[in-house]
């Protein structure tokens, strides 16, 4: 059983140099015009705003130095805006039960008489500095999935590990499928939000054998409370590299904002109608 929270290594110190002066400066010469730098939530946004696809978001692997950019520490917001956002989540974890209340309700009956029960699946995930919190999903494998999951882990569809996908997975139902597409099963989690364990948006949360995969930068992802939804949610989805995910979920705690928080989860619902879930 895991009981034990994991304690994030610390930040990566940034490497320092000198800088050297070229001949052409020494000798008067004008120097070159510094390139311009690299802005990596400009680079995703506005292909987020024209994909065309599910996969259009995820196109070419990030640049060396795009990586390098995503990769540093980020520090998560202030109290200010913490408080600002945990608002933000009140409101709207509060209106999102109310309105998607009877769906709720439906789900839970149509899970009971199609496959049984329990109709809620819970599970120990790492949260804000890894620590550990039931998350509620409606469940979508059959009883004793979570037990064969070690012994499907040669077949993950995750690069690095740190992670577990199966597009196929045999343990999910029928119905299970197409509450994955849709991204139903996710919707308990509002629960999870008004009990200050999740936000509405932010990095997903991990169960803690993956944690076990985790890289030293990786780490950074636990800096910032996990949330529904995210920015490698809408934008990499289908994307298969782990570091990918967290290059981006780095992004989101270094750029936070509440108008970047209302425009992911303005394009988390295009998603959901799409079917990008699995």
């Amino acid at each position: 059983m895991l009981d034990q929270e994991a304690a994030p290594p610390p930040r990566l110190a940034a490497a320092r140099g000198r800088t050297r002066v070229s001949p052409a400066r020494r000798a008067g010469a004008p120097p070159a015009p510094a390139p311009d730098p690299v802005d990596p939530i400009v680079d995703l946004l506005p292909r987020l705003s024209r994909r065309e696809g599910p996969d259009a978001a995820a196109e070419a692997a990030p640049s060396t130095q795009l990586t390098a950019v995503r990769r540093a520490p980020a520090a998560p917001p202030g109290r200010l805006g913490l408080g600002a956002k945990r608002a933000v989540d009140l409101l709207g974890a509060s209106a999102g039960l109310v309105v998607v209340g009877p769906l709720l309700l439906g789900t839970a009956t149509l899970i009971a008489l199609v496959d049984g029960r329990p109709v809620l699946f819970r599970q120990e995930r790492a949260g804000r500095d890894a620590r550990p919190f039931t998350i509620y999903k409606f469940r979508t494998m059959r009883n004793g999935a979570d037990a064969e999951r070690a012994a499907l882990r040669a077949l993950n569809e995750v690069e690095g590990g740190a992670s577990f996908k199966m597009t196929h997975d045999p343990r999910v139902t029928r119905l299970g499928r197409f509450l994955r597409r849709t991204s139903i099963d996710e919707f308990p989690q509002l629960l999870n939000v008004l009990r200050g364990e999740m936000s509405l948006v932010g990095p997903r949360p991990h169960p803690f054998d993956d944690l076990a995969g985790y890289q030293a930068w990786h780490y950074g992802r636990l800096g910032m409370k996990p949330g529904m939804t995210g920015l490698w949610q809408v934008g990499s989805r289908r994307d298969p590299a782990f570091d990918r995910w967290v290059e981006l979920d780095l992004e989101y705690i270094r750029r936070w904002s509440p108008v970047l928080d209302m425009k992911i989860m303005a394009w988390t619902i295009p998603a959901m109608l799409r079917g990008d879930g699995r």
